[in-house]
């Protein structure tokens, strides 16, 4: 759906409009907004419905509402703090920062929000540290996610105004979000899977390739950077944001990632490997995956920011280790 956009008649720093896409046609008010508005929770949506802080074409319905599509969207965001959260000082590699927005350069194990059996120690908890300000701002500006072994670069937005054009541009898909990571199987080429994913049939932990109502549209492009005996290091670029989207896909086309407990297929060690790629394949511990590079457009000069972090020791090492394997073994 389209995102939501600052409203020029009112403050724009606490107004978002959006226009009721055709294809939510026959569908309830509240169910529609919580799509155009992701990042507030259902239940606070449906009390400013009720509140009259919504306005569907300029008055106020109920949240059970059906919609026509293509009908006006006005919503008066009240700021709050939508989960009580403690600020924790924990450190945090900043990789750009002004006033509108920050990058960090999430490490390995940093879980990005609070939830069930993670309810402190989060990027979450760290931001609202670093900006006490942030607390106004849903999610404390986090606008997408990275799992939490995955390692690298988020975009952090400080302010109304950046958090409605940051979400504006990934459902838009203007954000360039690049990855690397290294993968099970010596890849030819590299290609695109355009593959929608939704909840697991079976394992509602875990995402799938699947069909149906559910199922939401997923696009990966790939491209090989250094083939290894049995492995390769590719980069991917997102052109959706689903969950778990690179580890689902490349799991698809039978080239899972290495160290991925959730969608891999275990410990694979090739043949003639030598110690240290055995040492090395066993200790990575982690799915192989790295977002090292971000661009966007500033949510205020609206100039382009392009911010790179480079690979973690981890996987450097893990990198190191294949190459050293194909030298070894062609001697």
């Amino acid at each position: 759906m389209p995102a939501a956009r600052p409203h020029s008649a009112m403050d724009p720093d606490n107004t978002l409009t959006a226009t009721i896409p055709a294809s939510a046609a026959g569908r309830r008010f509240d169910q529609t907004l919580a799509e155009l508005f992701p990042d507030y929770s259902r239940s606070r949506l449906t009390t400013w419905i009720k509140a009259g802080e919504v306005l569907l074409d300029g008055a106020a319905v109920a949240p059970r509402h059906i919609v026509m599509g293509g009908e006006a969207v006005s919503l008066r965001a009240q700021p709050s703090q939508e989960v009580p959260l403690a600020p924790e000082e924990i450190a945090l590699d900043i990789r750009y920062e002004d006033r509108e927005v920050l990058v960090v350069n999430k490490p390995v194990g940093l879980v990005v929000h609070p939830g069930a059996g993670q309810p402190a120690g989060t990027l979450q908890n760290a931001l609202l540290h670093f900006d006490p300000k942030l607390a106004e701002i849903p999610r404390a500006g986090i606008v997408h996610r990275l799992d939490k072994d995955t390692s690298g670069l988020m975009v952090i937005a400080r302010t109304l105004r950046a958090h409605t054009s940051l979400v504006e541009q990934l459902q838009a898909h203007d954000v360039h979000r690049q990855y690397e990571a290294v993968v099970y199987g010596a890849m030819i080429a590299g290609g695109s899977v355009d593959a929608s994913i939704g909840r697991h049939p079976r394992d509602r932990i875990k995402q799938a390739v699947v069909e149906g109502p559910s199922a939401k549209p997923a696009v990966t492009h790939y491209r090989v950077r250094e083939r290894f005996r049995a492995h390769t290091l590719i980069e991917c670029r997102l052109e959706t944001g689903r969950t778990h989207q690179i580890r689902v896909h490349m799991a698809h086309v039978q080239h899972p990632l290495i160290g991925d407990a959730t969608y891999g297929s275990g410990l694979r060690l090739p043949k003639g490997a030598t110690p240290e790629l055995v040492e090395a394949l066993r200790a990575f511990k982690r799915q192989a995956l790295h977002a090292e590079q971000l661009e966007f457009v500033h949510p205020k000069s609206g100039k382009p920011v392009n911010v790179t972090a480079e690979r973690p020791a981890d996987l450097e090492q893990l990198v190191r280790a294949l190459r050293d394997d194909v030298a070894r073994n062609k001697r």
